[in-house]
């Protein structure tokens, strides 16, 4: 596995580099925003791990330009670790959140899962990746929604993924672990306010107040339900 590595903080690149080894995995560090866009642009790469706080452009702003022009994975690593702030990581693309300091074992397990999830979505064939619903048209493959038949284009990847889940799985109900299994592809051990975080914005994106697509069930999780009205918090 090919891995860029835009981060500043050379201790975290001399110890990312050593479980690298360990791994077999090939990492290539750099230290700034933008030369962590031009090495993307040039070569081809399995992962890329961006820290928030860089020089010259911040991994904000890289994650959002790599992101215009590649679906591969992105981890972001951040000393940020407020709810506003990881809304803000995920909105920008990336795949997974990782806040400082960290267990290399951890971050190694969450490369892991995002990029199994990544070759699981690559490899899958065409058939059966279209799904519809009563409002809803959702292609996998070109990753666009229709609804109301109109073209949704302001998702989020992550937000794309759990509504494609929910409209697959309709009326069933999910824990925030299960969520974060299902559609983030590994068992998450840790805060579950990215599950909260997604669904606050999916739910201002489809559906109103008085018809709320995804529906929270108390104690439990969450459903996707297009057939009851109500009001939701």
């Amino acid at each position: 596995m090919k891995i860029l590595v835009v981060e500043d903080n050379e201790s975290v690149c001399s110890m990312l580099e050593m479980f690298f080894m360990k791994e077999g995995y090939k990492g290539v560090f750099v230290h700034n925003g933008q030369e962590g866009f031009e090495r993307f642009n040039k070569e081809k790469w399995d992962l890329i791990i961006v820290d928030w706080m860089l020089p010259i452009m911040d991994g904000v702003t890289l994650c959002r330009k790599i992101r215009e022009l590649s679906q591969v994975p992105i981890i972001m690593l951040t000393a940020k670790d407020s709810d506003s702030d990881q809304v803000l990581g995920l909105e920008m693309g990336a795949d997974d959140y990782v806040t400082k300091p960290f267990s290399p074992l951890a971050l190694m397990a969450r490369i892991k899962a995002v990029t199994r999830r990544y070759q699981t979505e690559v490899s899958e064939k065409d058939e059966g990746n279209v799904i519809t619903s009563q409002y809803f048209r959702i292609s996998k493959d070109s990753r666009e929604v229709y609804y109301n038949g109109h073209l949704l284009s302001n998702l989020t990847p992550k937000e794309f993924d759990m509504l494609y889940y929910f409209v697959k799985n309709p009326k069933q109900v999910f824990s925030r672990e299960q969520l974060l299994d299902r559609v983030w592809g590994y068992q998450f051990y840790g805060d579950e306010r990215t599950v909260d975080v997604h669904i606050k914005r999916l739910r201002k994106k489809i559906g109103t107040p008085q018809q709320p697509f995804i529906q929270t069930v108390w104690g439990i999780g969450y459903k996707f339900d297009e057939t009851v009205a109500g009001n939701e918090d």
